[in-house]
């Protein structure tokens, strides 16, 4: 009994200490001087700009890698093809590499003197799509992938032999049993990309007002000595992030039900 409630405490204050105590000052440095300042600093010109260059780069990296997560996933665990442990491996390379290394890469190849570089890419907002989708491109994948393996192919093979397409034995086995799998991957795209700052950092150029997400926004406010800007500016990323996980467990038990 007392080893089991050490253990309890034990994890309850690792996650306090890495946790709750570092956001909940963050929240508390926000608005210990009231809400009005804190409104104040995220409705400036620039920090609106790079709130609508973050929501950007999310709308465009999300339904992009979900698509692909669940092709890919299909093929890995679907498809057998030459080359399938390789690609299998290089869809984690996201994981394993650093960002910035990855916006390094990708100055390289597109800014001035890259191999495709003079196409409006380095130093403009295409540039940091390619990077949110980089470094977001492995999650659905991996949350599609052991449920497939999972669920198996009895079911598949069976509305197939009923004649069944195999978009409408997609449509009506698959998706059923990968829905969630989809959409927990989709939850952890989101928040990579709302929260990417390395690769993005390197490949933006950092221009104020042009090609500034929220996480550079962050730091130039915090580098500017703004610390009511950086704080608040923080809050709204773990806002939007928080707010998505709400969305996806309020629309969970209505699908559920049907």
């Amino acid at each position: 009994m007392i080893g089991r409630y050490a253990v309890r405490f034990a994890s309850l204050g690792y996650l306090a200490v890495l946790l709750v105590a570092p956001v909940g000052y963050v929240f508390w440095k926000t608005f210990q001087h009231g809400f009005g300042p804190a409104w104040d600093a995220v409705t400036t010109p620039d920090a609106v700009h790079a709130l609508k260059v973050t929501l950007i780069l999310t709308a465009i990296a999300v339904p992009a890698n979900t698509i692909f997560g669940v092709l890919s996933a299909l093929a890995i665990v679907r498809h057998r093809f030459p080359g399938a442990g390789i690609f299998n491996a290089v869809v984690d390379l996201p994981l394993a590499l650093s960002p910035v290394v990855v916006g390094l890469a990708l100055l390289l190849l597109y800014g001035r003197g890259g191999w495709l570089g003079g196409h409006g890419i380095a130093f403009a907002l295409p540039g940091l799509v390619l990077a949110t989708i980089f470094v977001s491109l492995p999650f659905v994948v991996r949350e599609v992938v052991p449920v497939l393996r999972e669920i198996g192919t009895e079911q598949e093979q069976a509305a197939a032999t009923l004649g069944a397409s195999w978009l409408q034995t997609f449509r009506r086995v698959t998706w059923p049993a990968i829905r969630w799998a989809t959409a927990y991957g989709v939850v952890l795209t989101t928040a990579r990309a709302l929260g990417e700052f390395g690769a993005v950092s390197v490949i933006s150029g950092r221009l104020t007002g042009e090609t500034e997400s929220m996480t550079l926004y962050v730091q130039d406010r915090y580098r500017s000595f703004d610390d009511v800007g950086a704080y608040a500016s923080s809050v709204l990323l773990a806002l939007l992030a928080v707010l998505t996980l709400i969305v996806m467990t309020r629309l969970r038990p209505k699908e559920e039900t049907q």
